[in-house]
């Protein structure tokens, strides 16, 4: 079954859609990884302060981030360091984090995406880094700072994301909507289909320089990571009442292409809006199946069928409300061929035997193709 583009005809005030896209930041001449021993916060602040935002129309849904002292769609991204007030005064870097503002359509949001990437990446050019898309950082150790005034699993938490990175999708819903969820059952909903969900993005194949084994003895490498380090430690999301009741979902991997990302907002909308949907866990289940995920990927043939009905749901679902459902194309090739980005990014290191060239390439943010060879040759046929 081919997902046909509809046309989008939702009110402008109904939903709202965001992204907050975590970088990795590389040398631009060598590519090489860094992390806050390279990094100051001062200096990326500096440059990301200097970025034109004229073609950004508005900074609705956005807040200044302490020590961040001018609202902007980015921030530098890290660790906080506090003074004896817990007033952060500091970040030890990890990279960058790009901020849509809120958007009345998803392709309003990723053309405030596409916008600001351009401009990040100038600005990070005119002081010598690059940003990579690439969810766990290739070459560092693990990361540990002084837990100051934070909770302690709050505190395990920070520390375990110095070296991820990753995209949350934010999206608020229409009031009459909102009202209707019950938010028990939606989170157990989100712990049965998030590692479905979470398998077709996987893209964190590098561990500590080398590529990720999860067993010494596997004869397989590892997809993921930095799912398989946050699943027990992370929220699947987050719910934000004071700011117009925002939905985020957290579990994806960062991408290179754009178009993912407009796939991640219709799997999420698909989530909140299908109460048909019949799979429920809780937690524990969840992360379970999460750490399997991170090995196996989409390999797992009780994921791949929960994949499979998702899209097959957003399929039917979805275009009743106006959304598009294009972009769900390349997920059903993935799940095809049972291929994640993961996968893709092993077969580029394999290729070039050098993790620099492989951050090279994940530094290019892909456009959509009008006409994809994917969808004229190979679409996928779900039953």
């Amino acid at each position: 079954m081919k997902f046909e583009t509809e046309i989008e005809h939702y009110q402008s005030d109904a939903f709202g859609f965001g992204i907050e896209a975590e970088y990795l930041l590389a040398d631009k001449q060598t590519f090489t990884a860094l992390s806050h021993h390279e990094l100051r916060f001062a200096t990326l602040n500096k440059a990301l302060e200097g970025i034109d935002l004229s073609n950004v129309p508005h900074l609705d849904g956005l807040l200044p981030d302490i020590p961040h002292s001018k609202n902007m769609p980015f921030i530098v991204e890290g660790y906080h360091v506090h003074d004896a007030n817990n007033q952060a005064f500091d970040i030890l870097p990890k990279g960058i984090e790009i901020r849509t503002p809120k958007a009345q359509s998803i392709k309003e949001c990723l053309s405030y995406l596409e916008s600001l990437y351009s401009g990040m990446q100038s600005a990070l050019d005119s002081i010598g880094y690059r940003a990579v898309a690439l969810s766990y950082h290739p070459t560092a150790q693990s990361f540990d700072g002084p837990r100051e005034h934070r909770d302690y699993n709050f505190w395990l938490w920070a520390k375990q994301a110095m070296t991820t990175y990753g995209p949350d999708i934010n999206i608020s819903l229409p009031h009459e909507i909102t009202s209707k969820i019950d938010l028990e059952d939606l989170s157990a909903k989100v712990n049965y289909y998030a590692p479905a969900l979470t398998a077709l993005s996987l893209a964190s194949p590098f561990f500590e320089g080398k590529l990720w084994k999860p067993n010494p003895h596997s004869v397989h490498y590892g997809k993921a990571i930095r799912t398989y380090k946050r699943s027990a430690v992370a929220p699947a999301f987050k719910i934000h009442p004071k700011l117009g009741w925002r939905f985020e979902f957290k579990p994806f991997e960062m991408s290179w292409r754009l178009e993912d990302f407009h796939a991640y907002f219709l799997l999420w909308l698909e989530l909140l809006l299908d109460d048909t949907l019949p799979g429920r866990t809780d937690q524990a289940g969840r992360i379970a199946q999460l750490e399997s995920v991170a090995q196996f990927g989409l390999s797992d043939h009780a994921i791949a069928r929960t994949a499979d009905e998702v899209l097959h749901a957003a399929a039917r679902n979805l275009p009743h409300w106006g959304f598009s459902v294009e972009a769900l194309n390349a997920m059903a090739n993935r799940l095809a061929n049972h291929i994640t980005p993961a996968d893709e990014i092993v077969e580029m290191y394999l290729e070039k035997q050098s993790i620099p060239l492989v951050l090279k390439e994940l530094s290019q943010l892909v456009l959509p193709r009008k006409t994809s060879p994917i969808l004229d040759a190979a679409v996928l046929e779900l039953a």
